[in-house]
């Protein structure tokens, strides 16, 4: 915008150097200021000014930029008499002037433009000067840089004032500091002075009336017959009731400042500057807190860190109480000090002792005693009370400590408890009982509950349940872990990897025992590619069993020979006959061969070697020959029931020498997929004969199935006696199922599938509807039998039923089912629809046996695998003839002719094999449809 020429047709010079020194002026950031009279006399009523003590009277500089040609004629000039009048509508934005505090931030500081007293009206000539209209002519640019020059030092004069200002402040505090003590100080010195005053008014009146009352009596007594011995006794009884006053004045006194001045002290804690100074000389430049406050946290923090600090505030309130209690009924009171404080006590004993009171100074003592003997006795309730509460809900909740010994520890909690400690309990009933405890992370209640629900007669055992997680060293302490003698820790109901981590952990926590463990620790693992590392952790106190190994072995065995898994639950579980170990001096020197018929009650099955480091010896020669410290392994129905005897006498005789038959083929599906279904492979491979088919149908693509076997360390290459046939399809859907040749199968075996590990009852629900599925397709592809044949079996069923046409099918085929949950088990037992039904209860019979002995694990680890000697079912042709009348002693002789240890015998159409028979040496008729179960040496 053009500016104005003046009249003499001259323009004004551009105001650059204002511009450029505005510019340099606004970096500078805003500073208070403190306006000055002589300057803006005419403006202190037109400028605002900031409120309040914070803010001194300042004038405000405007932050709005300039525009880049000054206009004169937007400029606001005054005139002599102090009035102006703006010369456009903009000229007010300029003419006022701003500053910013310094919590505004940063903002451009702008240079002021002050009115100059001349004419009202102003014009620019073009060549920088300013003219009014009586002629009279302004240099603008030496003014405007004159005021820039007084605006900085007043701006450095005001600074320099709240400095000033500042450290006056802090001065005025400090003062006040020192009057507030003096008057804390005068106010103290009142509150003593005062009471101290009254008390000397009131002991000057005493004084008076009782020498008024002595001068009278001393003079009646002397003017009559009162010897020198009777004024002597009164002056020491003046003497005594004097320095009694004195006493009960005093302890009035005391109990006065008693409870006046902690108030004090504690109303005015933290305005005591030597107290202030000595927290904050402490402190160390941390954040200031009341002293109040930080008595009062480290009072909190004693009651709550140390358990006996309520009970020692208690009593110190009562002490406090019954003394200064005492001392103020002293103090009012007739009696001695030693009466008062008894007084005291009754009274906060019993708040209605002080009924008898008489006067007002008993009365409100003893109305004040009572009160604070009723409060502290609610509060000992309360304390009282939690502490109850507190131990009612440690015992209920698990909390407690176990102070057991030589007992059964059980970390985990599983769905094979139940059966666990049935087993237990069952093999401590020969020493009357036993103590078992479970640790687990559930509540004490709940896994009571669980427990009675299992209705079964512990006969004897005490079951103790705590709260805890083994993983805790003081939990594990809590159960007494190094004073038990087994210790079992369960496999969780989940993924099988976390649960093996979890049992990794468990061994962990229990290698940091600083007492040691007395016992081994019998652990059961979910996979058996994580066993190495579990005993790697563990050592020498660590006994594994694996849950999926152990079942899928036995499925395999019994799926080639039928009704191998009832003897197995027989032997595993602890209500039949099970494996011990014991030494017997007197069969130091016997060879084996006579030793094995030494047992009325048992039936020895293999040796103990002492100097071989221990190691078991399953069905020896029978030429070895006990030496001493050996131990003999056998079959009896309890450690107690056995014992050698006398040799008996046995006929061995001729029996037919028949050889085992040769292998064939077989043809074996699998419905579902494990885990370590590579090491099932493993020993079909070593248990078939060559040319034989292994089926297996699952959901898993066939495409991911020889990447997970070849990861399960299966070489597929080396496979010479099985051939795998893969099937895709889902086993629950009978469309599927119907594509499958199920006729042709000799043994199916259902699988618990992998996907559904995790829950039971579904992977339980699963199998179930597999196994009625494929029977039901048998049942119409399978030709039916005589009837006759199965009247037996068939008995309370209809033979037209859909049930019987099942059973029917099963005779020509064999069903091994996976089943987890027992409950389950019993119903498909009953049905009769599977001939073998096997389930988590087997795993829990071989942890019980294994915690019971844990060399008992090397006996059945052999017994598991493909290689060595294994449990087998003979048929009596190999043994006999029929209707041959022997006893079984004679058959157990004829056993050791094919070095097989003969344990036991199913008769024909029974349903259960007997082990370990007794009466051993009596005589009876065998059919040759009989059958015999043997240790022998796998082929």
């Amino acid at each position: 915008m053009e500016a104005a020429s003046t009249p003499d047709g001259r323009r004004p010079p551009q105001v650059k150097p204002l511009e450029t020194e505005v510019n340099t002026k606004s970096e500078r950031p805003p500073l208070f200021k403190k306006p000055k009279k002589d300057l803006k006399e005419q403006e202190d009523d037109a400028t605002p000014h900031f409120p309040g003590p914070l803010f001194p009277a300042v004038r405000r500089v405007a932050t709005a930029p300039l525009p880049s040609r000054l206009n004169v004629s937007d400029l606001r000039v005054s005139v002599g008499d102090g009035s102006a009048e703006p010369a456009s509508t903009s000229a007010s934005l300029y003419d006022r002037d701003w500053v910013y505090p310094a919590f505004l931030g940063h903002h451009p500081a702008k240079s002021r433009v002050v009115g100059l007293k001349g004419s009202k009206s102003l014009n620019s000539n073009g060549r920088g000067r300013q003219v009014d209209q009586g002629g009279r002519r302004v240099v603008l640019d030496q003014k405007l840089l004159d005021v820039e020059k007084k605006s900085s030092q007043e701006i450095r004069m005001d600074s320099s004032k709240v400095c000033e200002k500042n450290s006056g402040s802090g001065t005025a505090k400090s003062n006040n500091y020192q009057n507030r003590l003096v008057l804390y100080l005068l106010a103290f010195i009142c509150t003593v002075t005062v009471p101290y005053s009254f008390y000397l008014h009131i002991r000057v009146h005493k004084l008076q009336e009782e020498n008024n009352n002595l001068h009278g009596l001393c003079g009646d007594r002397l003017v009559g017959s009162i010897g020198s011995e009777n004024w002597n006794w009164g002056e020491n009884a003046l003497r005594v009731y004097w320095s009694n006053s004195d006493r009960r004045n005093l302890a009035l006194c005391s109990v006065g400042f008693a409870l006046i001045v902690p108030y004090l002290i504690y109303k005015y804690l933290d305005h005591l500057p030597e107290l202030q100074s000595l927290s904050k000389s402490k402190r160390n430049n941390q954040e200031e807190v009341p002293l109040r406050k930080r008595i009062a946290y480290i009072v909190d923090v004693c009651f709550s860190v140390y358990p006996y600090a309520k009970l020692l505030a208690l009593l110190s309130a009562t002490i406090f109480l019954i003394g200064f209690g005492g001392l103020a009924l002293y103090a009012v009171g007739d009696g001695n000090f030693t009466e008062a404080l008894w007084h005291s006590w009754t009274f906060v004993a019993d708040a209605g002792n002080h009924a008898d009171r008489v006067g007002t100074g008993p009365r409100i003592v003893s109305v004040s005693i009572s009160s604070g003997g009723m409060l502290i006795f609610a509060m000992m309730l309360g304390l009282v009370s939690d502490a109850i509460s507190e131990k009612v809900d440690s015992l209920r909740k698990g909390k407690s400590e176990v102070i057991e010994s030589n007992h059964v520890l059980i970390l985990g909690w599983s769905n094979k408890l139940g059966s666990l400690l049935k087993q237990l309990a069952i093999a401590n009933k020969s020493i009357g009982g036993g103590v078992i405890v479970v640790l687990a992370e559930r509540d004490k209640e709940e896994m009571e509950m669980d427990i009675t629900k299992l209705e079964f007669d512990f006969m004897g055992t005490s079951v103790i349940c705590r709260s805890g997680s083994p993983l805790i060293l003081a939990d594990l302490k809590k159960v007494s872990v190094s004073k038990a003698r087994a210790i079992i820790v369960l496999a969780s109901d989940e993924n099988a990897d976390q649960s093996d981590a979890r049992a990794l952990r468990v061994v962990l926590s229990l290698t940091g025992v600083k007492e040691g463990l007395k016992g081994h620790v019998v652990v059961e693992m979910s996979d058996l590619d994580n066993e190495p590392l579990v005993k790697l952790v563990g050592g020498e106190l660590i006994e594994t069993v694996v849950a999926h190994d152990v079942i899928g072995r036995l499925m395999i065995q019994c799926a080639l020979q039928p009704g191998l898994a009832q003897i197995w639950e027989d032997i595993l579980g602890f209500e039949n006959a099970e494996f011990y170990i014991k030494q017997w001096p007197q069969l130091d020197g016997m060879s084996f061969e006579d030793v094995l018929i030494s047992f009325p009650d048992a039936i020895p099955c293999g040796i103990k070697v002492a100097a071989d480091g221990g190691k078991i010896l399953l069905n020896p020669e029978d030429s070895y020959t006990m030496k001493q410290g050996d131990e003999v392994l056998v079959i009896a129905e309890d450690d107690d029931t056995y014992s050698p005897g006398p040799l008996p006498k046995v006929r061995r005789g001729l029996f037919p020498k028949v050889a085992d038959p040769p292998k064939y083929p077989e043809k074996i599906l699998f419905c579902g997929w494990r885990r370590d279904i590579d090491d099932m492979i493993m020993v079909l491979e070593a248990f078939l004969a060559p040319g034989s088919e292994l089926w297996i149908f699952s959901e898993v693509p066939e495409k991911d199935r020889e990447r997970k076997l070849i990861d399960g360390g299966l070489d597929l290459c080396s496979l010479e006696n099985l051939r795998l046939v893969h099937r895709e399809g889902n086993a629950v859907i009978k469309r599927h199922l119907e594509i499958l040749p199920l006729e042709t199968f000799d043994s199916i075996l259902i699988l618990a599938d992998e996907s559904l590990e995790d829950s039971i009852v579904h992977s339980d629900s699963r199998s179930l509807a597999t196994l009625l599925l494929i029977r039901d397709i048998q049942s119409k592809r399978l030709p039916y039998k005589d009837t006759k044949s199965n009247s037996l079996r068939l008995s309370g069923f209809s033979h037209s039923s859909w049930i019987s046409e099942m059973q029917q099918a099963s005779d020509r085929s064999i069903i091994i089912s996976e089943i987890l949950d027992s409950r389950t088990r019993n119903l498909v037992s009953v049905s009769r629809i599977s001939d073998y039904v096997l389930s988590n209860e087997l795993v829990s019979m071989a942890l019980a046996m294994v915690a019971e002995d844990k060399q008992i694990n090397r006996v059945l680890e052999e017994l598991f695998a493909e290689e060595g000697n294994e449990m087998s079912i003979k048929p009596a042709e190999f043994y006999l003839y029929d209707q041959e009348e022997l006893s079984f002693y004679d058959i157990m002789r004829r056993g050791r002719q094919r070095k097989e240890i003969v344990i036991g015998y199913r008769i024909a159409n029974a349903e259960r094999a007997i082990i370990n028979p007794s009466e051993k040496s009596l005589p009876r008729k065998w059919s040759i449809d009989d059958v015999f179960v043997v240790i022998s040496v796998s082929d």
